[in-house]
C-alpha cells in the first residue's frame, strides 16, 4: 500500500493546506467557524445520497471540510484574534499586569528570557502571552515554575531584525502566539507570589532541582553542558565551540532532546520489557508501560514543547509496534501529525517539527528501499549498512530543510552518526542513571568520572570529524521555490532507485534542470542589483555596498560584522567580498553623502542633493551644521550616543528636515531605481 493511499495521510495533507491558507488569510474566528459549518453541511448533504458516499464528490467534500478545519484551528491558535486578548483593551503608556510564568526560555548573551501568561490587565480579565527579559546578572529576578507577578510598566512590540537577512525573532515568537515584550526590573514588580499548581510548573521546578544537583557533581563544565543538552534539553550551559563542532560534523541533532532520543528510549524500553510479551495481554501491558515511561521522561525534561511533540509522535509509534503491522507506521505517523497540528497548528511553522517529521518519514520510506538495493549476508557488514542507511535516509529527508534554514551541509555526517548513534543508547541510559543518583545525592565519584570520560570521548570524536573542513559545504542558498524543487527531486530519485524506469530518470533530469534554471535566475537578479546598506550595530559604523555580485564591506570593526556579512552574502548570491575603510564622502545614484564622524571634518566641495550620515557622536552644533550644508536628510547610525541622537532629531524636526535613526528603525537601504 502506497503512503498516500492512507486516509490519515490525505487528511493530514488537507489539514496542513488549511493551516497554510488560514495563516495567510488571517480570518476572524467567527468567519472560520462559518466556513467550516458550510463545508460540514456539504458533507452531510452528500452523505444523504448513499451512492455518492464512495464517490469522488463525497471524498472531495471530506477533504474540503478538513481544509476548513485547518483554517479554523489556525485562527483559534492566533491569540490576537481572541476577543479577550489583552491587545483589545485600551492601554496608555503603562499598565497593571497580573502575570503567571509559563516557560523559561534559553537565555541570550545579556539577558534571561521568560514567557508569562496574562491573567488580567488593569483589573480586567484578559488572555495572551508576553516575552519578559531580565538582566543576566540580576539574580533576584530569576523566576521558576508557577511564579505570579503583579507588574506595573509598559509593553512594546518584539522588535523586527535590525538588518537585512538577520534572524526574525519577532516572526518566530509570533508562531508561539507572542507579540509583545516587557523589561522586568525590581522597581516594576509590585507583588511576587506562587500561583496555583500546574503540571508544567512542577515539571520546570523538578528540572531546576536536577540541574542544581548535577552542578554539584565532578563533571567538567563542557561535559556537563553536553549532558544537560542531550538529556534535559537545556542548552544554556552548552559551550558555543562544542555546539559548532557538532553542527559541522552533522551531529547537532544529538544536542537537543528530539525524536532521535525518544526513539532510542522507546527501543530500549521495548528491549528491556520484552519478557512481558509472554504474559496474557503482555503486548498491551508493554505498550502502556512504554508510553507511561516516555511521558515520565517528558516530565523529567521540564515538558518543553519539543519534547512533548516528540513523545506524542512516539506514543503513536508505540501503538503501531503494538499492532505489529509495519505498514501501519506511516498511517500512525500521519495520525500523530494530524493530532499535534489539531492541538497546536503553529507547530507547522517551527523548524523542530518540520525536521523531526521529515527525518522520521524519510526513514520509514527510504530505509526499506536502501535495504533492498543492498542487503549483505555478513553480520558486521549488514549492521554497518543498516546504520548507514538509517543515517542516509534521515539526512536525505532533512537536507532541503537544513540548507533552507542553515545554509550548510556536513559531508561527513554519516561518519559522526556511525560512530556516535550506535552508542547513544548507552550515553542516554548511563546519563539517566547519573541524573537519578545525583538527585538523591548517592552518585559515586567513580561513576561520574567514567561518564565524564564517555562524554569527553564523544566530544573528541565529533571535534575530529568537524575539523575536516573540506567536507563542510557552507554558504548554500535555498529559497522556498528551491526547497519545493529539492523535495520533488528527492521523490523522483527514491522512486527511480526503487522502480528503475526511464520516466523517473527523465523526472530527475527535469527537476535538476529546473533547480539550476531557478538558481541562475536568482543569480542574474542579484547581478542586476546595486545598493548601499547602512548597517545598524550598537557602537559600530558599517556600510555594505553591493554592486552586482560583488560586496564591499566598510566598517570600523570587521569582526563584529562577519556574521552579518556571511548571511547577506549567502542570501544575495555574492561571489566576492571586499573590505575597505569608511569613506568621508561618497556618491550614489547621483546623490552626495557626507559621513560626519568623531573628527567632525566637513569636505570643502559639497554638491547637491546632499545627505548627512552621523557616526561616532561628533561634537557639532547640529543647527549650525544644517545651516551650512543644507542637507535633504540626516541619518544617525548605531555608533552614536542616544542622547546625541535625540538632540539631533529635535533640531531636524525644528527645521522640518527628515531624520532617520537606525537604532530606532533598523538598517537604512539605498537602492538604484
Amino acid at each position: 500500500m502506497k503512503p498516500y493511499d492512507f486516509i490519515s495521510v490525505k487528511l493530514s495533507i488537507a489539514l496542513i493546506l488549511g493551516i497554510l491558507i488560514g495563516r495567510s488569510l488571517n480570518l476572524s474566528i467567527v468567519s472560520a467557524f462559518l466556513i467550516l459549518g458550510i463545508s460540514l453541511f456539504l458533507v452531510a448533504a452528500l452523505y444523504v445520497f448513499e451512492s455518492y458516499r464512495k464517490g469522488i464528490y463525497y471524498g472531495l467534500s471530506i477533504f474540503l471540510a478538513t481544509v476548513t478545519l485547518g483554517i479554523l484551528v489556525v485562527s483559534l491558535a492566533q491569540p490576537k484574534l481572541w476577543p479577550d486578548h489583552y491587545s483589545n483593551i485600551e492601554l496608555s503608556e503603562d499598565g497593571l499586569w497580573e502575570l503567571k510564568l509559563a516557560r523559561v526560555l534559553k537565555s541570550s548573551a545579556f539577558s534571561e528570557r521568560y514567557l508569562f501568561e496574562v491573567r488580567s490587565l488593569n483589573g480586567k480579565a484578559s488572555r495572551g502571552t508576553l516575552l519578559a527579559t531580565t538582566k543576566k546578572d540580576a539574580r533576584l529576578l530569576r523566576f521558576e515554575g508557577d511564579d505570579m507577578l503583579l507588574f506595573w510598566g509598559p509593553v512594546r512590540p518584539i522588535s523586527p531584525p535590525a538588518n537585512l537577512h538577520q534572524f526574525a525573532y519577532d516572526e518566530y515568537m509570533e508562531t508561539q502566539g507572542v507579540y509583545d515584550q516587557i523589561a522586568v526590573k525590581a522597581a516594576n514588580i509590585l507583588k511576587r507570589s506562587k500561583g496555583e499548581f500546574t503540571v508544567r510548573g512542577k515539571a520546570a521546578l523538578f528540572q531546576s532541582f536536577i540541574l542544581r544537583a548535577l552542578e554539584r557533581t565532578s563533571l567538567e563544565s563542557e561535559e556537563l553542558g553536553v549532558l544537560q543538552a542531550i538529556l534535559l534539553g537545556q542548552r544554556n550551559n552548552l559551550d558555543e565551540g562544542i555546539y559548532e563542532d557538532y553542527k559541522n560534523a552533522g551531529a547537532a541533532h544529538i544536542l537537543a532532546v528530539s525524536g532521535l532520543h525518544i526513539g532510542i528510549l522507546l527501543l530500549l524500553l521495548q528491549l528491556l520489557l520484552s519478557p512481558l510479551k509472554a504474559l496474557r495481554h503482555g503486548r498491551l501491558i508493554l505498550m502502556g508501560l512504554a508510553v507511561l515511561v516516555l511521558w515520565g521522561y517528558a516530565f523529567f525534561t521540564g515538558l518543553s514543547p519539543s519534547v512533548v511533540r516528540a513523545v506524542t509522535m512516539f506514543s503513536f509509534v508505540a501503538y503501531a509496534l503494538f499492532l505489529n503491522r509495519p505498514t501501519n507506521i506511516v498511517n500512525i505517523l500521519a495520525l500523530s501529525v494530524f493530532t499535534i497540528l489539531l492541538i497546536n497548528p503553529m507547530c507547522l511553522f517551527q523548524v523542530g517539527f518540520q525536521m523531526s517529521y521529515a527525518a522520521v518519514f524519510a526513514i520509514v520510506w527510504i530505509y526499506p528501499i536502501l535495504m533492498k538495493v543492498y542487503n549483505p549476508g555478513n553480520w558486521f557488514l549488514k549492521r554497518t549498512w543498516q546504520l548507514f542507511s538509517v543515517s542516509l535516509a534521515a539526512q536525505a529527508g532533512v537536507l532541503p530543510i537544513s540548507i533552507f534554514y542553515f545554509h550548510q551541509f556536513p559531508g561527513l555526517f554519516f561518519i559522526s552518526n556511525l560512530l556516535i548513534v550506535p552508542f547513544l543508547g548507552i550515553v542516554l541510559g548511563f546519563g539517566i542513571l547519573v541524573i537519578i543518583l545525583s538527585a538523591i545525592e548517592m552518585l559515586p565519584n567513580m561513576v561520574a568520572v567514567c561518564y565524564n570520560l564517555l562524554l569527553k570521548t564523544m566530544n573528541m570524536v565529533v571535534q575530529y570529524v568537524s575539523r575536516q573542513e573540506q567536507f563542510i559545504f557552507d554558504g548554500l542558498s535555498f529559497d522556498v521555490v528551491s526547497l519545493v524543487l529539492g523535495y520533488v527531486l528527492l521523490y523522483f530519485i527514491i522512486i527511480g532507485i526503487r522502480e528503475r524506469r526511464f520516466k523517473w530518470v527523465l523526472g530527475i533530469a527535469i527537476c535538476v534542470l529546473s533547480l539550476q534554471l531557478w538558481t541562475l535566475h536568482r543569480a542574474f537578479k542579484s547581478s542586476q542589483t546595486e545598493r548601499i546598506v547602512i548597517v545598524q550595530q550598537i557602537g559600530n559604523t558599517a556600510l555594505l555596498y553591493q554592486n552586482g555580485r560583488v560586496l564591499w564591506a566598510m566598517s570600523h570593526d570587521r569582526k563584529r560584522l562577519s556574521a552579518l556579512i556571511k548571511n547577506y552574502a549567502v542570501k544575495e548570491f555574492m561571489n566576492s567580498i571586499q573590505y575597505d575603510s569608511i569613506p568621508n564622502a561618497f556618491r550614489f545614484d547621483g546623490h552626495q553623502w557626507l559621513v560626519i564622524d568623531s573628527n567632525a571634518v566637513i569636505p570643502p566641495n559639497i554638491t547637491k542633493p546632499l545627505t548627512l550620515l552621523m557616526t561616532q557622536s561628533p561634537k557639532v552644533h547640529m543647527e549650525r551644521l544644517l545651516a551650512g550644508t543644507h542637507p535633504e536628510m540626516v541619518i544617525a547610525d548605531g555608533s552614536n550616543y542616544p542622547a546625541d541622537v535625540t538632540r539631533w532629531k529635535k533640531s531636524c524636526e525644528k527645521l522640518g528636515l527628515p531624520f532617520y535613526s537606525t537604532s530606532e528603525e533598523g538598517a537604512y537601504l539605498l537602492q538604484t531605481k
